[in-house]
């Protein structure tokens, strides 16, 4: 049965559109309000006397040797003065206005943004290379209701920055991208709605922006809602419990010590540290606060930040590796957390991991209902290789289906050398490690790049080896260490034919093809 064909927006009628109006003082306005806040700064006396002069009695006539105030007032220049500050401001403003007519985008069978007044830059993402649509909505950008887009390409510096749009625009051109990077058209759009006053529409995006700002993200009211629901108090715990903490608590107890011993000059150097694992501290704990993941038409839909909202689209197909891991400090309390590898482009691996980690703290539920959006159709076979042998289970355990380190190689591997092991799926390839730190590593075949085996001298005397599975750049390790070598060959051959089978079965990069035909 057919799915409905979807309308393009106003958007993606293969025409140049130019960015929202407030587009160049949002991204150069950090430059104006640093030159503001100098001037502040530097006439801060001034400004007290005149507006506050009862907060210093007796500052009048207290003034600098070169006031430049007392030299346009003694010399009569206040009208000149007034003249060239109106004509600064109108010099930014033409400035501003070049920019904004200079930055438009358009929709085609890529998408393309161009920029620049005296140096034109033009950058395009084909949409059949679109690894997804980032849409971030800082802190300032959501009070005026405005939104920035960015889309992921495949290949190192190739995003495509949209700064910045109406948030309901950003959401509709998000859309049509998504749409046509599955591989479908969309029918010709009707007739633009008319324009209400400007006025208007500058406070209804106010008013946008505001409720976004106290509830959260925008999102759809037809899209589904979150899967997984993380409290405050343990996305904090586990901040809490953490390696960092561990450090830090070191770290105090070893300044305690030599400032005790006759050394407190150390305090000096431990101030700042204290002081920048703070700001990390709030920021991890900041950037994971709203969380929310939901399936989407378009693929999974990841929202996360209280001040700067993040909301990302993972299409189908995208996801090349996942990891179910589980620090030692979570383990009493039950708590795991998940992250993947997908292409991001340089500069969303500049701006932290992004959505590299889908879950930043959950329940073993929460787990199983991440995986089962990021992995659809995990058979029950590959079900019980992750929750019942995966994730907890070891070589002692009866029918477990993994090959793990032999037993004359257990000192190499002396604590989990029955955790340490491999099994190979239909579509999917499960690396198991780690007995302190557990950790399960998933691999589509099908996003498989290659697989490569490798022995030193002391491993080949056990006759045992390592084995990596390469996909691309991120946070989830392709490597298993210490196996056996006749069952690392076997893998290696097994490995080969089942990804050849699973690309030639893999339609994931046009799903919005296999929904009409399903």
């Amino acid at each position: 049965m057919s799915a409905p064909v979807r309308t393009a927006s106003a958007f993606s009628d293969g025409q140049w559109h130019r960015m929202h109006p407030l587009s160049p003082l949002l991204r150069g306005g950090i430059f104006l309000l640093a030159m503001i806040g100098i001037i502040v700064a530097n006439l801060r006396e001034r400004l007290i006397e005149w507006f506050l002069p009862w907060l210093v009695p007796g500052a009048t006539g207290v003034r600098a040797p070169d006031d430049p105030v007392d030299y346009v007032l003694t010399h009569e220049l206040v009208p000149i003065a007034l003249l060239a500050m109106l004509g600064v401001a109108l010099i930014l403003v033409l400035l501003f206005w070049l920019s904004w007519r200079a930055h438009s985008f358009r929709i085609t069978d890529d998408v393309e943004v161009r920029s620049g007044v005296l140096f034109r830059t033009h950058r395009r993402a084909p949409l059949d290379r679109v690894q997804g649509v980032n849409l971030t909505r800082p802190l300032v950008a959501r009070l005026v209701g405005l939104s920035k887009l960015e889309v992921i390409g495949a290949g190192l510096d190739a995003n495509v920055k949209l700064e910045y749009l109406a948030t309901r625009a950003a959401e509709a051109v998000r859309s049509d991208i998504l749409y046509l990077a599955s591989g479908q058209r969309l029918a010709a759009a009707g007739a633009a709605p008319a324009r209400g006053p400007l006025f208007q529409g500058a406070v209804d995006a106010f008013s946008d922006g505001v409720t976004g700002v106290i509830d959260g993200a925008e999102a759809p009211v037809t899209e589904p809602e979150s899967v997984v629901h993380i409290p405050a108090g343990r996305l904090v715990a586990s901040h809490l419990l953490s390696s960092a903490t561990i450090w830090l608590i070191v770290l105090i107890v070893g300044f305690s010590i030599a400032a005790s011993m006759g050394s407190p000059w150390l305090l000096i150097g431990f101030v700042p540290a204290v002081l920048g694992f703070g700001a990390y501290w709030v920021r991890s704990i900041t950037r994971s606060l709203r969380y929310a993941i939901a399936p989407t038409p378009d693929g999974v839909r990841v929202t996360f930040g209280l001040f700067t909202t993040v909301t990302e689209i993972l299409p189908p197909g995208r996801v090349h590796a996942v990891e179910v891991r589980q620090p030692l400090m979570w383990r009493g309390v039950g708590w795991w957390s998940v992250r993947v590898n997908r292409l991001s482009g340089g500069a969303s691996r500049q701006n932290g991991q992004d959505v590299a980690d889908v879950l930043p703290v959950g329940t073993l539920g929460d787990v199983e209902r991440v995986l089962d959006l990021l992995l659809p159709g995990l058979d029950q076979d590959q079900r019980a290789a992750v929750f019942t042998h995966g994730l907890s289970g070891s070589s002692a355990d009866e029918g477990d289906p993994y090959t793990t380190t032999p037993r004359r190689a257990r000192l190499l591997r002396l604590l989990s050398w029955r955790r340490n092991g491999f099994v190979l799926k239909a579509q999917m390839l499960f690396f198991r490690h780690g007995f302190i730190w557990r950790r399960l590593n998933i691999f589509p075949l099908a996003r498989m790049q290659s697989i490569a085996m490798t022995q030193g001298p002391l491993r080949r005397s056990l006759a045992v080896a390592n084995i990596t599975v390469h996909t691309i750049e991120g946070p989830v390790s392709g490597g298993l260490r210490v196996v056996g070598r006749a069952e690392a060959l076997e893998l290696f051959d097994a490995t080969e034919t089942h990804a050849i089978a699973a690309r030639s079965l893999d339609r994931s990069h046009r799903w919005a093809a296999e929904q009409e035909s399903s």
